[in-house]
């Protein structure tokens, strides 16, 4: 699988209570409404060493800080147009 279909959300309490609760479920649905829960690798970490930046996610190697819903499906809708949109 290439790297940049691995999506990890940190779930460490403190971005899970600032925001990563809400993209998890955007998360899931994007991928099942989108047909890509087998071509996107979906895990979760328990912390991505960030955390006055969180809510943090990572795709592929780039990590993204302060993600919330509007900014991560931008995210999201690029990845899915193609691999140099993110």
């Amino acid at each position: 699988m290439k790297e940049r279909n691995k999506i990890t959300i940190c779930m460490g309490s403190s971005c899970f209570a600032r925001g990563n609760r809400a993209n998890l479920e955007l998360l899931e649905s994007f991928l099942e409404t989108n047909d890509l829960r087998q071509a996107i690798d979906l895990t979760g970490s328990r912390c991505e060493q960030c955390c006055p930046r969180g809510p943090n996610i990572r795709i592929g190697e780039t990590s993204y800080h302060g993600v919330d819903e509007g900014s991560l499906l931008d995210l999201l809708e690029a990845l899915a147009a193609g691999p140099e949109e993110v």
